[in-house]
């Protein structure tokens, strides 16, 4: 009677716990640092996924100008600056990029991105200093799939966009936030509902804090030298005269 006792007991402190997570836990991790705005107002992309939900929206304030902050989305990839988060995860160790490269900053609509030495994300919407809406398709093998032919049975989908606003003082805030879908249904509650809440803000917020970092870090270095006295080029020794 006590060892059925003590599994009930820790099946109901397990459904708590459940409970617990995925009512007040999720919603939190999947909105890190998002005002309620950023998390109800649209946000670009959700034609790209037709039967998609909204995934998660997470910013921050980055003391810098937006195009300051926009060359380090550009070099994002495997095979460029990496993705700024935990590169150990998702990038194989390789460390990402700490300053700005001008030979990863040629990037067009329809080019996809490398992660972990695979193609991943395509490409879809480049409006520079602006938005950056990257594109994902795959089966359940990761095999990339045509968005323009019919959905198999079982995929995954999802629109992951970094949108920059100008605010007033030279700042920016960046928001990312997307859309999701998967198929067959139960995979996508699994997943979305509470698998990603922690993976995604795992690797998303470390992403946005070192983004952060790196970005005041090089706007601060350029404005600490644009304001530097001029060297006037003369000798200490001149005498007028």
């Amino acid at each position: 009677m006590t060892g059925v006792l003590e599994i009930t007991g820790a099946a109901a402190v397990g459904i708590a716990a459940a409970v617990a997570y995925r009512r007040f836990l999720a919603p939190q991790l999947m909105t890190w640092g998002a005002t309620d705005d950023e998390v109800t107002d649209p946000f670009p992309g959700g034609d790209l996924v037709p039967e998609g939900e909204r995934g998660a929206t997470m910013a921050v304030t980055i003391e810098a100008a937006a195009e300051q902050v926009w060359p380090w989305l550009v070099q994002m990839g495997w095979d460029r600056g990496g993705f700024y988060s935990w590169d150990l995860f998702d990038n194989a160790g390789r460390p990402s990029a700490r300053e700005v490269h001008p030979e990863w900053q040629g990037l067009g609509v329809g080019d996809r991105l490398k992660c972990l030495g695979l193609p991943s994300y395509v490409v879809v919407t480049l409006e520079p200093n602006r938005f950056l809406g990257l594109y994902w398709l795959a089966d359940l093998r990761g095999q990339l799939l045509d968005p323009s032919q019919p959905r198999p049975s079982a995929y995954m989908e999802g629109l992951w966009g970094f949108r920059l606003t100008k605010l007033p003082g030279r700042r920016t805030r960046l928001v990312i936030g997307g859309y999701q879908a998967a198929r067959p249904r139960w995979f996508e509650r699994l997943m979305y509902d509470w698998v990603f809440p922690v993976v995604v803000w795992i690797m998303q917020a470390r992403m946005l804090a070192v983004l952060k970092r790196n970005v005041e870090r090089t706007a601060s270095a350029l404005a600490e030298q644009q304001t530097r006295p001029a060297d006037s080029g003369m000798s200490g020794d001149l005498r007028l005269g």
